[in-house]
């Protein structure tokens, strides 16, 4: 890949709702600590280079950025973080954070929320970001249960003005129906990459039928979720990589962003180069040939 800063814009757009996104995006979770989010006795990062990586971000075209409540470590707050670095924010700038998963103070998840506690959360997230309205709420979920009475109290907050716009986050298609027919739905948060999730392939062609963003998780990470990833282990992969003169890292962002116009990516990283790479990633273009490879590597899981 050329040398040349590659801003979040080679990625082209799409629409969240009325917000307009660049579709390389940032996910906050990996800045508030060093190594395995959420592990117990987890370092915390280092304050400046957080708020750094996050500024620099923004210089480098993000516009969208991913982050919750819950993504602490024993020092550090990713809203918080967020609401120092890049606060007065940017007119541009779309936030979208997640509610459900509540975690103590020591760290442990509590049960998923109450309609109730869900209201509660979303006025810690305004709180944390200074904002006086939140531009995406994505209701996370573990289970196949019914989502309506929760959805249902996030679509109240919308009605209110506290909320812009309503996505969904881990999730299985009838959840998408069930909201849909309560209030409308911009975004689907799943984890799904090369190898991960290749029955969720129909799903996400669904969702850009419906003008919904399908928003992978842990598209890089692959397997090592939260630990994140020690190394590419796919001889293919890095074989496209040499090809582009590009990282793997690089090759499993560019191949999601080929799944779909609506397909938007949200690497986090707590390291600026790291950053730099990823974003760049949005102007890396796979071809036919590359793209039947990874397909197939998809569908061999790993």
């Amino acid at each position: 890949m050329t040398k040349e800063t590659i801003t979040a814009a080679a990625s082209g757009t799409w629409q969240l709702g009325d917000l307009t996104v660049n579709r390389i995006g940032f996910g906050a979770m990996r800045l508030t600590q060093n190594g395995e989010a959420f592990a117990d006795g987890a370092v915390p990062s280092d304050r400046g280079r957080a708020i750094g990586v996050l500024r620099r971000a923004v210089e480098l075209g993000v516009n969208h950025i991913d982050t919750a409540a819950f993504y602490f470590s024993r020092l550090r707050s990713a809203n918080e973080l967020i609401n120092q670095a890049l606060g007065p924010y940017p007119d541009d700038l779309v936030i979208s954070t997640k509610v459900g998963p509540g975690r103590a103070p020591s760290g442990e998840f509590l049960p998923h929320a109450t309609p109730e506690q869900l209201r509660g959360q979303v006025h810690e997230n305004l709180r944390q970001l200074g904002r006086d309205h939140l531009d995406v709420v994505n209701l996370r979920i573990i289970g196949t249960d019914s989502i309506a009475e929760r959805f249902g109290a996030l679509a109240d907050l919308r009605e209110a003005g506290l909320i812009r716009h309503l996505g969904l986050s881990n999730v299985h298609p009838h959840h998408v129906t069930e909201a849909r027919a309560i209030a409308p739905v911009v975004c689907v948060q799943n984890r799904y990459g090369i190898g991960i999730r290749p029955d969720h392939d129909e799903f996400l062609r669904t969702c850009g039928r419906q003008g919904i963003a399908f928003v992978p998780f842990y598209s890089i990470a692959g397997t090592g979720g939260q630990a994140g990833t020690k190394g590419e282990r796919r001889d293919e992969v890095l074989a496209i990589a040499r090809a582009h003169g590009a990282g793997a890292a690089q090759v499993r962002i560019a191949w999601t962003l080929h799944r779909g116009p609506h397909v938007l990516a949200i690497p986090g990283t707590g390291d600026p180069d790291h950053l730099t790479q990823n974003v760049a990633a949005g102007a890396l273009r796979l071809s036919e040939d590359e793209l039947a490879v990874l397909d197939a590597l998809h569908h061999e899981r790993e």
